[in-house]
């Protein structure tokens, strides 16, 4: 069974999601202000996005609550400059792109200990697909960290995070054709690779 963001569009309507983007920019303006109210609910709003982001988008799941973290700590320290000109998550997401660029040239500046993977990442991917506990999500997960960097991060803001393509375009600065090829290249690579998981026979079956 695909998941929902390879076997449909966001659920979300467009109505819905500009409601839910102008509550959003309202908060941070308010934020901006000095409501401290507004500053919690500001957070609350647009946590699960920024961490379904850098989740995805840095392919690390280990490093997504430190990348959440640290988009929130700027977000917060440059409020003042936020105008609203472009909605607060647009705004928002654009810091998390940053944190995760800033933390990637971080972690490849470091000297590695070997060039081969750890075990625990070897063991994780010699495990059976069919056993309980290995849901969509994480199928989904492991698979997104084998597209490029572009593709994989067209495919998260569009479909996972629900971001609009114009916005998604603004965001990644291209254009908005180039986003629509990405995430279509990117759901092709993603159905064919469930499929083929879904096709191959489990270990020890043949026993």
């Amino acid at each position: 069974m695909l998941p929902p963001a390879l076997s449909a569009e966001p659920t979300r309507t467009h109505d819905e999601k500009t409601s839910a983007d102008e509550a959003a920019t309202a908060l941070a303006l308010a934020a901006r202000a000095g409501d401290p109210a507004a500053v919690e609910q500001f957070v609350r709003a647009l946590q699960r996005d920024v961490r379904h982001y850098v989740t995805y988008l840095s392919a690390d799941p280990q490093a997504a609550d430190d990348l959440a973290q640290d988009t929130f700590l700027r977000a917060l320290g440059s409020l003042h400059r936020f105008e609203g000109r472009s909605s607060a998550r647009t705004w928002l997401l654009a810091i998390a792109r940053r944190a995760v660029i800033d933390s990637h040239r971080r972690t490849t500046a470091r000297p590695r200990p070997a060039d081969t993977d750890d075990w625990q990442s070897a063991a994780e991917r010699t495990q059976p697909r069919g056993l309980p506990g290995f849901d969509d999500g994480i199928a989904l997960a492991e698979l997104l960290r084998a597209l490029p960097e572009d593709r994989r991060e067209a495919f998260v803001l569009t479909q996972l995070v629900g971001l609009p393509y114009a916005e998604a375009a603004e965001l990644s600065d291209c254009p908005v054709g180039t986003v629509r090829s990405r995430v279509a290249r990117a759901r092709s690579f993603l159905i064919q690779s469930l499929n083929d998981a879904e096709r191959a026979e489990p270990l020890g079956a043949a026993a």
